[in-house]
């Protein structure tokens, strides 16, 4: 989504393919052996396969929202690591075979960083959205979703409206496009295009 997000922002327009992890289709395997989402094949054919990678190629073409300017990433390591550690023991926790409330609780204590960080600005950073903010929020949006009631009884007013402000925009919901799966040779669908459809 946060790949989604940085190529429309950033005017890229590129066919989109959905997939289905249970059945990766060959093309998908063939251009990115590693065969996760997403991946990103450019005109001369390298290949993008990690979603922070593909958002900063795209800003790097063209960053109309000045995303990249005075962006730490650590904030962005953090959530890529630790948040993301936490998240995926606590969504899953029988694919881990760990206690997912002790991973909650861990995510919960970043969580609290990042709502001491909105007490001085609208977003993360600044007031306008940064690289910061599109590359967390997918994150923070699927633990709100694991179990919104308990997202939603945390003492995090800042960080709640923030996610709920985000999903809510037209950058967020022209990204959550929902295709069928891609099957070769089916008309292209176009991101980041009027033509899309």
């Amino acid at each position: 989504m946060r790949a989604r997000m940085a190529l429309l922002v950033s005017g890229t327009v590129c066919e989109l393919r959905e997939v289905k992890l249970a059945d990766k289709p060959q093309a998908m395997i063939d251009a990115s052996p590693k065969a996760t989402v997403p991946v990103l094949v450019l005109g001369d054919g390298q290949v993008l396969d990690e979603s922070l990678d593909i958002m900063l190629w795209a800003l790097g073409n063209h960053d109309p929202e000045k995303w990249l300017e005075g962006d730490p990433a650590s904030l962005i390591e953090t959530n890529d690591g630790a948040f993301k550690y936490h998240l995926d023991r606590y969504k899953y926790a029988t694919r881990y075979d760990t206690d997912p409330i002790e991973h909650r609780t861990a995510a919960v204590r970043i969580l609290l960083n990042l709502e001491e960080r909105l007490s001085h600005n609208i977003n993360l950073l600044r007031d306008e959205r940064s690289l910061s903010d599109i590359a967390i929020l997918p994150f923070i949006r699927q633990f709100a979703e694991a179990d919104r009631a308990h997202f939603d009884s945390l003492p995090l007013p800042r960080l709640q409206s923030w996610v709920k402000c985000h999903i809510q925009s037209p950058l967020f919901c022209g990204a959550m496009v929902r295709l069928a799966p891609w099957q070769p040779g089916q008309a292209p669908v176009m991101l980041g295009s009027e033509h899309a459809h």
